[in-house]
């Protein structure tokens, strides 16, 4: 089958989901690596939800914007984290009051230490930018910056650099699901060391209806090993302790092990090189112009280096090898692995097949039972939770790409999509992804599922132990940034998931796919009514 136009977007899409990148990670165990905390980074700083309006009770008013909140816009430019993230475990607990129709107003305690780290930070963003005589940037004393620029302007400057962190990380401990950008009001810090409160109104969304899953029929793929992957994996084995034979008679051809003298425009020769064919030990264009070259010829060969400058090499074939493969017997599981058999080899290796095959189906399984239960509850949210997870996953997708040295550009040339088209697409998966959490979260509760702290702690602690990270250090860092608490609400939608999963009725997916593709009136029935959710609050 050949491959689409966008067949390289969504190999890699695909490269993600399997990394954890998107809703597998959510449901699953969490992420506690590098990529990790970059999201958390763009989370505390306002997950790419936009600037916010504020309401600023004294003589500074500052109208509402647009931020970097729309991932049409500069959504290939991943967010750098500014500062800490302000979170701290003995902070009093964000209040949630219900103000008119799925609209809420969150109170948050800012504690005084977390006001001075955002001064400091304010003030030391606002030396490096303000231009004062006989001071270097970055290098103005606080009493002269704050005779230049005024108390009003470094409070306000550490306010709104902070307060999407702040507000991020209340409604991620109280569980609420903003639908709308948060309307803030507050009265500016009167001493950079006070404690501090703002309020936030917004829109929340309204609570999904779930069914009786134990009645939702889902379907479940069947773990079959195909022999093909057997085959292909005993031929790994046969090619590792494959024999080389000298060629006659032939030129080079693809596999093949060559022998080559290689002379470069310096005059520098490296004689007597082995190259396998494939291996891409050599660059692309020297590889690709070996093939059909015959022992004793020589060719001179251009390439592109990194800097877009080009040189060539002379390169002269000595010899032609090719693999002599062994035959599939008991003496290859001997010479090959620590079997005597060639039965017991291909036992083993079909165990190891199924095993990552079942996960592989479970993992399917637990996902086509979460959208089966989004589909059931006919949900499709909107707003800045899917343009926040939007962000996300464009932006895993960026990195993902550049750490192999591949401008994202030229691979969005390569691959012949449209950035429109691409942000497009993340945010139909983003959306799925939010969906699936709001249709689990409500589960959670209706189930009564809760996670304690310990079952937190242990998870970090072996992860951090299989890294050798310091399982101490990692737990303050996630308590200190409001990682603790979306580990711990992974883990719940997991537990959630798992008892769902455990619960639905599975059908083949041959079925499953039938009734599909099978429309009914019920497909079509408009979204009903939903009353006003907060976790762990009551219904209007």
């Amino acid at each position: 089958m050949e491959d689409g136009p966008h067949a390289d977007v969504d190999r890699e899409l695909g490269r993600l989901h399997l990394a954890g990148r998107q809703e597998h990670a959510r449901l699953g165990l969490g992420r506690l690596d590098a990529d990790a905390a970059e999201e958390r980074c763009e989370a505390a700083s306002g997950g790419g939800v936009g600037e916010p309006q504020s309401h600023v009770r004294g003589p500074v008013d500052r109208p509402a914007s647009g931020g970097p909140g729309d991932p049409s816009e500069g959504a290939f430019a991943p967010e750098r984290c500014e500062g800490e993230v302000w979170y701290n475990d003995s902070m009093q607990t964000p209040v949630i009051e219900e103000v008119g129709e799925n609209r809420v107003r969150l109170t948050v305690d800012v504690p005084g230490h977390d006001v001075k780290h955002a001064v400091d930070h304010a003030a030391h963003d606002l030396a490096e930018s303000v231009k004062i005589p006989g001071f270097r940037a970055g290098k103005v004393p606080m009493p002269v910056l704050l005779s230049r620029v005024g108390k009003e302007r470094l409070m306000t400057e550490a306010v709104d650099s902070h307060i999407g962190g702040w507000f991020w990380n209340a409604a991620a401990r109280t569980r609420v699901r903003p639908v709308s950008q948060p309307q803030y009001d507050y009265e500016l810090p009167a001493a950079d060391d006070d404690d501090w409160r703002f309020t936030a109104e917004f829109d929340v969304q309204p609570k999904p209806e779930l069914p009786d899953w134990t009645q939702l029929e889902v379907g479940r793929p069947e773990a079959e090993v195909p022999q093909e992957l057997v085959d292909a994996e005993l031929d790994v084995l046969r090619g590792a302790v494959a024999e080389l034979a000298p060629v006659e008679g032939r030129p080079v051809q693809a596999g093949d092990t060559v022998i080559v003298d290689l002379l470069n425009e310096e005059g520098e020769t490296q004689r007597d090189y082995v190259v396998e064919l494939g291996s891409n030990r050599l660059v692309e264009e020297v590889e690709q112009a070996l093939p059909g070259m015959q022992v004793g010829e020589s060719k001179s060969i251009s390439f592109e280096l990194a800097d877009d400058s080009s040189s060539s090499v002379d390169v002269t074939v000595k010899e032609i090898k090719e693999k002599v493969l062994p035959e599939l017997d008991d003496e290859l599981a001997r010479a090959a692995s620590e079997f005597d058999t060639l039965g017991d080899l291909r036992a083993d290796i079909e165990s190891r097949l199924r095993a990552q095959i079942d996960d592989e189906v479970e993992a399917q399984f637990r996902a086509n039972v979460a959208d089966a239960l989004v589909a059931a509850t006919n949900l499709v949210p909107a707003g800045p939770l899917v343009e926040a997870r939007t962000r996300e996953l464009v932006n895993g997708l960026v990195r993902s790409v550049e750490r192999r040295g591949i401008p994202f550009d030229t691979y969005l040339a390569m691959s012949g999509t449209e950035p429109e088209a691409l942000v497009a697409r993340m945010r139909e998966e983003a959306t799925q992804s939010v969906a699936r959490e709001l249709v689990l979260e409500a589960a959670a509760e209706q189930l009564g599922i809760d996670v304690p702290d310990e079952q937190v702690e242990e998870l970090v602690r072996e992860q951090a132990g299989e890294a050798e990270d310091d399982a101490d250090a990692v737990l303050d860092e996630l308590r200190h940034t409001g990682g603790f608490e979306r580990l711990r609400e992974d883990l719940r939608l997991r537990d959630t998931l798992d008892r769902i999963a455990a619960e639905v009725k599975p059908i083949p997916m041959e079925v499953a796919q039938a009734r599909d593709a099978i429309w009914t009136p019920d497909k079509e029935k408009p979204q009903t009514e939903t009353k006003l959710w907060t976790p762990g609050g009551k219904e209007t």
